[in-house]
């Protein structure tokens, strides 16, 4: 039986210093609540609509267990602004697998975008990132992610540990459904250190300096054989002077 980590979570007094100087930082959700601020029922509305991702048909393994949604956003203090939908791009430095290629994912549902609880959390993410790296507009794509277990395991990085070219990426945990795996694990970009946990709570939130910290998430599996289990998530980057591709 493999054991599970429990997540080094911060007090929201900690959050800002531990980005500074270890480059993660990991928020149970109730300091999430009270950080953006968000209602249980505001984000609940907001993850209904995660069962309604397209299947990704660019996975090049082969794989049918990744469905997901993309869109693109310029972040400005509170002021949030949608940019026309693009493809979204990495170089193959940042991702062997899948970079290099233009990948045009269904964008992010209108009835989601239009909740306040969304330009909420992407303006106070914004905080964040600003506090970490000096305040200025910000390129933001924001994915959800949902990934299952129908081919019997699923991979939510199949690229395996990897940074993804940006100032930082923020990784909230929606929910995991009958499953096992799924251990987030997050290294040094420079060094040998490294840290490794389970998120289980909705809506907790992983905070990673992209400059200074790889990352990455084992496979999942059904806890019954033969049955469908998923994880979701909701990934948000954000990156200065522009959209990678641009």
């Amino acid at each position: 039986m493999t054991s599970e980590f429990q997540p080094p979570y911060l007090p929201l007094s900690g959050v800002s210093s531990a980005l500074h100087t270890g480059g993660f930082a990991l928020m149970r959700a109730a300091d999430v609540q009270r950080w953006l601020p968000a209602s249980t029922a505001e984000l609940d509305a907001l993850h209904a609509g995660w069962n309604d991702l397209p299947p990704d048909a660019y996975l090049k393994d082969g794989g049918r267990y990744r469905r997901r949604r993309h869109s693109c956003f310029v972040v400005d203090g509170a002021e949030v602004t949608a940019v026309p939908h693009r493809a979204h791009w990495q170089p193959l430095e940042y991702n062997a697998l899948h970079g290099g290629m233009q990948r045009w994912f269904e964008p992010m549902q209108p009835e989601l975008l239009a909740l306040p609880v969304w330009n909420r959390l992407l303006a106070q993410v914004g905080e964040a990132v600003s506090a970490l790296r000096g305040r200025q507009p910000w390129c933001v794509e924001a994915h959800s992610f949902r990934i299952d277990t129908t081919d019997g395991i699923g991979r939510p990085t199949p690229e395996g540990a990897h940074r993804d070219g940006v100032d930082l990426v923020a990784v909230f945990m929606l929910g995991r459904h009958r499953i096992k795996g799924g251990e987030s694990r997050v290294f040094e970009a420079d060094g040998p250190s490294g840290q490794r946990f389970t998120l289980q709570e909705p809506w907790s939130l992983l905070l990673l300096d992209d400059q200074r910290v790889i990352h990455e998430t084992t496979p999942i599996q059904p806890v019954e054989p033969g049955t469908l289990g998923w994880r979701d998530t909701l990934v948000l980057t954000y990156r200065s002077g522009g959209f990678q591709g641009d």
